[in-house]
């Protein structure tokens, strides 16, 4: 049975919509899977017995701040480390996270380049490589350093919500070995 032209325009029309709905569902699909920070904004405060190599147990106080920022938020973070000879260290960092375009994965705004844009450290240079991303109900922070060796130390801190606060799990590898790993419940204050 021969096929008419518009038997053919009728066939084109169709693929033509098809695709333009699998288009719309492609936009769509992208924008539901840009992750959202929102849930995780608020202050939180805990501690935990930290393991160190020689299995001495140190504790610590950490607190975070999760807040929204024009471009995407910021994560601060402090702990307090409280020696066995008396000593007590504290250590704070704030870093902002914006959009990498990506979904879920956020990039670090760590420094302005000469147009005044936030950009990445150089992990060349010695300086760490930050990044996070947002996958369910878990907001993970990595921070990779590059020795002058060119060995790796990773830092991951993986807060997860949890009724009441956040769950925090972090972990320091170093050339693909597990050196320190803490777990806690960080309390919404």
């Amino acid at each position: 049975m021969p096929t008419t032209r518009t038997a053919k325009i009728s066939g084109l029309h169709h693929i033509v919509a098809a695709l333009f709905a699998l288009s719309a569902a492609c936009a769509l699909f992208v924008g539901m899977a840009r992750a959202d920070a929102s849930a995780f904004i608020g202050t939180y405060s805990g501690s935990a017995e930290v393991t160190s190599l020689d299995g001495t147990k140190i504790p610590r106080d950490m607190s975070v701040e999760i807040s929204e920022t024009s471009d995407g938020f910021r994560v601060q973070w402090t702990s307090v480390t409280y020696r066995t000879d008396g000593e007590v260290r504290e250590k704070s960092y704030e870093i902002d996270f914006v959009d990498s375009g990506r979904g879920a994965v956020f990039a670090a705004a760590q420094r302005k380049n000469v147009f005044g844009h936030e950009v990445q450290l150089d992990p060349m240079k010695g300086e760490p490589y930050v990044w996070s991303r947002i996958v369910g109900e878990t907001l993970t922070v990595y921070s990779l350093f590059v020795g002058a060796d060119g060995g790796y130390s990773l830092q991951q801190y993986d807060r997860t919500l949890a009724d009441g606060g956040l769950d925090l799990r972090f972990q320091t590898i170093r050339d693909g070995e597990i050196q320190r790993a803490v777990e806690t419940f960080l309390a919404r204050e």
